[in-house]
């Protein structure tokens, strides 16, 4: 049976683009290398889904920490774990000291067999750093014996820095869920959290706002040729093809580039995916089998481009008249009609306007009105720039020899000049909107610690069995500590057993003491009581001279406790209460070492805090050595101004991943895009060199007809980006605020990708000037 018309229409199509000599392979490549680097990315994004699964699922799977306060007695298949994270330069550390108590022991994934005490496992991104010279501070931290290597099963990312170190003196400091006696990894119950409709509008925009740009980019790239193209066309005219059939062979060209672009495309993700393997970017790094996409979104994928590459084909020439003596549209084309490209952009806002102050207690957002909506704002950029160049480049006066080339070129092709700078335009205006967006809402994700960084920077607890004023002395000793003050905390109750009244006890020297509350005077051997908030009517009941209380009492369900009697020394004077190194007041009874009971030292939890020098390289490095020395489960915390939600803090680093991939599209794709442009001109541009135009002029003509263009995209793309910004933050009932310093870094990222895509493209041009270029085959 003979296939129809428009099937062998388009297969003749692809016969030209295979068969075309060396400038068809050229125009094929070309366009089969702008397809494929969109390809790449929309398959990179369909395997997403699949590699937070994964991470996902290695978290939960690898899971040690308890909750559960009900002692569980050692038994044959019980595992004593202590959870010793760390931090270096910067980056993260996992670690864990084990303990296993019976051959039955559960074994952590990814290990093959448990570390003998002394010994640890390590992932192999770990093993490289602590071979490495950088280090060397880190080794002086894990003095372990590196005897294996945690498998890609344990690990939730290849550049991953984590250990298991092995100890044979565990089982006396259980203290859920900081060392905790379990018997299986992984999370028993696992609990779906509902999802905060403010957050999944963040994912919702962040994924429309990175596949944007892709979209536009592929559908610029099928239509590399153009000019070269309509002249075969013609030619096709001439020996009687009708205008219907003329343009079904074009989509055919265009459909062959679409097909090879997807090879191209995945032959990209496929050495993209093992690249990945051994990069991290912004701390997120993967294993190359989590790059696995959704068979279902490839197969769109697939699909999707070779469809899109013939529509847009089509669309493209529906509104040009191709007769066998040429192309009409080399004549001066009738203005563009700005009154259908106003409609997408108002769609968008008619589609999002409904769910205006939603979000939070307002009620979740429309999925797929926020999707239509975002969508169509974007294409809105697409369809009102064509008309934004051509209407300014048509008022623009006279000027140099290089400015009038420039414009008369724009003049003539404002549409391919606007569609070289879409997709710059749309994922600048998208970045904006989620800049304001991200503005807007991060107080509802981020809160204040309290903490004074003037006053502290970090936390070390002390060693059970030290005492306070040798680990603090320990610490000041340390390289990079400008000063270090030493706390103690316990508390009381009225009671041995379950005390129904309750308080704090804070030790400490004078000077440390001072940190806490305003003294009158102080020795060692002084007391004081510290009254707290006038809702605290606990303290003063038990904070009275020659009353008896108990430091560490015991309540019911727990092990027993010290429950050390204390009395109150007679001689306690009161005292004014201030903000302490945490921010926080405190209330109770302040005792110094001298009015301490000999007995009673080991009711106490002492806190060394930390003033770093900032002048010493790698301080806060020292004292976590320090910290482990005295201690390997020694915990050091790090103060910051601000602690942020882990689900928001994901989501930023996620946009900021994914907007480094589609910069690194942008600027690739913006230089085949140069290219191709260029080789179209390659012998106009020798005519001109011939007939005496300096190199210099031409070379500044291809820079103003790129800086024309972006300047407009820009300037619209901020006008769309503030807008849907602003939508966007009143559908999560936030203020709404430009971030002017955000809308300036989102252009000046777009100005410095054309800028640099410019410079590299001047070195071909310069060689397309040659003499050469008027050689015509």
């Amino acid at each position: 049976m003979r296939p129809p018309q428009s099937v062998r229409d388009l297969t003749m199509g692809l016969r030209f683009a295979v068969t075309g000599g060396r400038e068809g392979w050229v125009r094929l490549l070309l366009t089969a290398l702008g397809v494929g680097l969109g390809v790449a990315l929309l398959l990179l994004t369909t395997a997403l889904p699949h590699a937070l699964e994964v991470r996902h699922d290695r978290e939960q799977s690898r899971s040690d920490f308890t909750y559960d306060y009900k002692p569980v007695a050692p038994a044959d298949d019980t595992l004593v774990i202590a959870d010793v994270d760390t931090t270096y330069r910067g980056k993260d550390v996992r670690g864990r000291v084990v303990m296993p108590e019976g051959e039955r022991a559960p074994l952590p994934p990814g290990v093959a067999a448990f570390p003998a005490a002394g010994d640890m496992v390590v992932s192999p991104a770990l093993k490289e750093l602590l071979d490495s010279p950088g280090g060397a501070l880190l080794r002086d931290r894990l003095p372990y014996r590196i005897t294996g290597t945690i498998t890609e099963s344990g690990l939730i990312g290849s550049r991953e820095l984590a250990y298991y170190a092995g100890s044979d003196a565990l089982a006396d400091r259980v203290n859920p869920p900081y060392v905790a006696r379990i018997t299986r990894f992984g999370t028993p119950n696992p609990t779906k959290e509902s999802t905060d409709p403010v957050l999944l509008l963040l994912v919702l925009v962040v994924f429309v706002v990175l596949l944007m740009p892709v979209a536009v980019f592929i559908a610029a790239a099928v239509r590399f040729g153009g000019e070269r193209r309509d002249r075969r066309l013609a030619a096709l005219r001439l020996v009687g093809s009708d205008s219907r059939m003329t343009r079904r062979i074009a989509a055919g060209e265009a459909l062959a580039g679409a097909l090879l672009g997807l090879v191209f495309g995945t032959g990209f993700f496929l050495l993209g995916r093992q690249v990945a393997g051994s990069v991290e970017v912004l701390g997120v790094s993967v294993f190359p089998s989590y790059l696995d996409p959704t068979p279902a979104l490839a197969a769109l994928v697939a699909v999707a481009v070779p469809a899109a590459a013939v529509l847009v084909t089509l669309l493209a020439l529906r509104g040009v008249v191709i007769e066998p003596l040429g192309v009409m549209r080399t004549a001066r084309p009738s203005r563009r009609r700005l009154w259908w490209r106003l409609l997408l952009p108002l769609a968008g806002l008619a589609m999002l306007y409904p769910m205006i102050g939603q979000g939070h207690d307002g009620g979740g957002f429309n999925e797929y009105l926020v999707v239509g909506g975002v969508m169509l704002l974007l294409i809105g950029v697409t369809a009102l720039l064509p008309w934004v160049v051509e209407s300014v480049v048509g008022r623009l006066g006279p000027g140099g020899v290089a400015w009038q080339l420039a414009v008369r070129r724009l003049q003539l092709s404002s549409g391919t000049a606007a569609r070289m700078v879409n997709g710059i335009a749309v994922a600048v205006a998208g970045a904006i909107a989620l800049q304001m967006l991200f503005a807007g809402v991060q107080g509802d994700y981020t809160k204040t610690t309290g903490y004074d960084l003037t006053r502290a920077q970090m936390r070390v607890s002390v060693p059970t069995g030290t005492s306070v004023d040798r680990a603090t002395a320990k610490v000041r000793a340390t390289a990079g500590v400008g000063r270090a003050v030493g706390l103690a905390d316990g508390y009381a109750g009225d009671t041995r057993r379950d005390p129904e009244h309750g308080t704090e006890v804070t030790l400490g020297s004078c000077a440390a003491l001072r940190e806490v509350a305003v003294l009158p005077s102080c020795h060692d051997g002084d007391s004081f009581a510290l009254l707290g908030s006038p809702g605290d009517t606990d303290t003063p009941k038990l904070v009275r001279a020659g009353r008896t209380v108990y430091l560490d009492p015991s309540y019911q369900g727990e092990a027993r406790n010290l429950e050390i009697a204390l009395t109150v020394p007679h001689g306690v004077r009161q005292a004014r209460t201030r903000h302490d190194l945490t921010g926080t007041e405190r209330a109770g009874l302040l005792l110094t070492p001298g009015a301490l009971p000999a007995n009673a030292a080991p009711a106490f939890q002492g806190v060394v805090y930390v003033v770093l020098d900032r002048t010493v390289t790698d301080a806060a490095e020292h004292v976590r050595n320090t910290a482990a020395a005295m201690d390997p489960l020694a915990s050091v915390d790090t103060f910051a101004a601000t602690e942020s939600s882990k689900k928001f803090t994901s989501i930023r680093t996620g946009l900021f991943v994914g907007a480094a991939c589609v910069l690194a599209l942008i600027g690739a794709s913006l230089l085949v895009s140069q290219l191709e442009q260029l080789r179209e001109r390659r012998k106009l541009l020798s005519s001109l060199v011939a007939f005496g135009t300096r190199r210099r002029t031409l070379s500044l003509s291809v820079l103003w007809q790129t800086a024309i263009p972006i300047a407009l995209g820009l300037l619209l793309a901020s006008v769309v980006g503030v807008t849907l910004g602003a939508v966007l933050l009143r559908m999560s009932a936030a203020t709404v605020r430009v971030d002017w310093a955000s809308v300036l870094a989102m252009t000046g990222i777009g100005a410095g990708v054309v800028l640099a895509v410019t410079l590299l493209s001047l070195p071909p041009l310069l060689r397309l000037m040659r003499p050469e270029g008027l050689r015509t085959e």
